[in-house]
């Protein structure tokens, strides 16, 4: 005997394991489970977006290190030094403009931090 609530008139669908399924229940329960796989799918996405490498600035430089510095005396640098802001740069911490690929990826506008010398 199919399984029916009291009081709700039912469909009696074949082949469901003799369940009763009335309107009610499918205008109901339908849109309840498309927003809650569309709500599901979407906070997956949101959430191994936040994770992901993409949103690292340094993907591969002194990874070992907690923190990456460089420190280096003006009197060293000669008359202009160009240094790499996007970490993509393959002689980091020098410019090499890899930051031309990194913002046409990514919709950027990062660029590499120059220092001159004033002529006195």
């Amino acid at each position: 005997m199919p399984l029916q609530l009291s009081g709700l008139p039912g469909l009696t669908k074949p082949g469901v394991c003799g369940l009763t399924v009335s309107r009610d229940h499918l205008t109901i329960v339908v849109p309840v489970a498309v927003a809650a796989a569309l709500g599901t799918y979407l906070l997956t996405r949101y959430f191994s977006s936040q994770s992901s490498s993409k949103g690292r600035v340094n993907l591969e430089h002194n990874k070992d290190s907690a923190k990456v510095v460089h420190s280096f005396d003006v009197e060293d640098l000669g008359k202009k030094a160009v240094y790499c802001r996007c970490w993509r740069s393959k002689k980091f911490p020098y410019c090499d403009g890899a930051h031309t690929k990194h913002n046409e990826e990514t919709g950027d506008n990062v660029g590499p931090l120059i220092i001159k010398r004033r002529d006195a």
